[in-house]
């Protein structure tokens, strides 16, 4: 079962990228000087990604968690 903590560490760290991703892209949006109507389009769409991202994350943290206790 190490194999499945390692694909589960794996899988967690690409939500962290995607996470880090939005950060970086809502701040340069927000740099951006956007008007309101434009920075809201960008949010609602970084959104959508944000969450992706947290499904992730968290699946790859439920394949650690697993791997652990039957391992």
């Amino acid at each position: 079962m190490a194999a499945l903590v390692w694909l589960g560490a794996a899988v967690t760290v690409a939500g962290l990228v995607g996470l880090v991703y939005c950060i970086l892209s809502l701040i340069k949006a927000r740099n951006a000087g956007l008007s309101d109507e434009d920075l809201r389009a960008r949010l609602k769409q970084l959104m959508a990604w944000n969450l992706g991202a947290f499904f992730v994350s968290v699946i790859g943290l439920m394949m650690v968690v697993v791997g652990i206790l039957v391992g």
